[in-house]
């Protein structure tokens, strides 16, 4: 499937089951882990929780077999890898907290550490 269907398909997903302030971050030239990364927050651990779970049953009926659900556990976090397009789903304190859209967000330096 394409990325941009994807990353279409998880948005709207996100839009119709009320999560929050849906923001998209491309990860081009700054990460091989996936072609971008989806933020969203959550009104409760139970909206996370239904949020998660529903977005997996739609990817795998667009043919995203793979996907799965990190931080079952969790009653404030949850992340969907649908392989290119990583979404995190928050209660908005931990949202705040960890602030990914910050550290996603910013280009990467010219010059690249070398680990």
């Amino acid at each position: 499937m394409q990325v941009f269907k994807l990353k279409r398909i998880i948005t709207k997903n996100l839009d119709e089951n009320k999560a929050k302030n849906i923001v998209v971050i491309s990860l081009k030239n700054k990460s091989q882990i996936a072609d971008f990364m989806i933020i969203a927050s959550g009104n409760s651990s139970r909206h996370l929780q239904a949020l998660s779970e529903n977005l997996l049953n739609v990817l795998k009926k667009n043919g995203i077999i793979n996907c799965k659900i990190e931080g079952k556990d969790s009653s404030d976090w949850k992340l969907v890898d649908a392989i290119d397009v990583i979404v995190h789903l928050f209660h908005p304190e931990k949202r705040n907290f960890y602030d990914l859209e910050k550290m996603w967000s910013e280009p990467v330096p010219k010059q690249k550490a070398i680990i």
